[in-house]
């Protein structure tokens, strides 16, 4: 199933289960397949959708529009074509920034609660920020970043897969998950990772009305778990749980307590207005 975004793009998605929506968005490289051991027994629950971000998956593939806020907007421009309201927005990584960017530009249209799972609100190193990508921390290291996805681009994937992960997955999974990694062309990857890595973000935490839900994983090797901590106490009032045995893709490492923590949260009533 697609969308068309006001540029033109058509975005993939899935759907399934009934109720609440919950939308969920992956992060850089990845697609909405990340999600692959979550969405059956979130959609036991709710109405789940999950969608592959343009460049990513099988979503469009333009030369253009690898921005943080257009991402926003395709956001946007899907709540609206699917008519959604009362929505649970769910960030990973990238997900995370593309939900502040709508918050900025479309305030909680149709949103009732968010969840911002594992991303700091500051990726470069600076005199005050400290908790800094591991190896993506300043111009000269973004540089060397995106020369390996150009160069190597299969090697970098398979590291990528082991960064992001505590466990092991199974190989029928590793085989699936980097299959879709495959899918992002080097063009909207090394975009991404620019547009993606300069952003600061701790000026407008402070402002988010939503209830919100931060999970930290304790063991990420991607962030010092400090930085993802910070946005759950910079969110007023946000709740922020702690996965003790998990790296950057928590919802891998440990699903069950993951889905259990998402069902809960999202059977609190919501404050949010549309």
């Amino acid at each position: 199933m697609h969308v068309s975004t006001n540029d033109g793009t058509r975005i993939h998605y899935t759907e399934q289960g009934d109720g609440q929506p919950l939308v969920m968005i992956h992060g850089w490289c990845f697609s909405h397949r990340f999600f692959t051991r979550n969405l059956d027994t979130l959609a036991e629950h709710a109405r789940v959708i999950a969608f592959d971000l343009r460049g990513h998956g099988d979503s469009d593939k333009p030369t253009h529009g690898y921005r943080i806020s257009r991402l926003a907007r395709d956001l946007f421009d899907l709540l609206e074509h699917l008519d959604l309201r009362w929505v649970t927005v769910l960030g990973w990584s990238l997900g995370c920034p593309v939900i502040w960017s709508y918050l900025e530009l479309f305030g909680n249209h149709r949103l009732a609660r968010a969840v911002f799972v594992e991303q700091t609100p500051r990726q470069y190193r600076s005199t005050d920020w400290t908790y800094t990508h591991a190896t993506c921390y300043d111009e000269a290291s973004l540089a060397a970043t995106q020369t390996q996805v150009e160069l190597d681009t299969a090697n970098f994937d398979r590291r990528q897969l082991q960064t992001i992960m505590a466990t092991q997955p199974s190989e029928q999974e590793r085989k699936l998950l980097l299959a879709e990694m495959a899918k992002a062309p080097t063009v909207a990857r090394t975009a991404l990772i620019a547009e993606h890595s300069r952003h600061d973000w701790r000026d407008l935490l402070p402002t988010i009305t939503l209830p919100s839900l931060v999970l930290v994983a304790r063991r990420d090797k991607v962030f010092p778990w400090q930085g993802p901590a910070w946005v759950g106490k910079a969110i007023p009032r946000a709740e922020t749980v702690f996965f003790e045995d998990s790296s950057h893709a928590l919802f891998l490492d440990e699903p069950d307590k993951f889905n259990r923590t998402v069902i809960r949260f999202m059977q609190a009533e919501p404050q949010a207005a549309l």
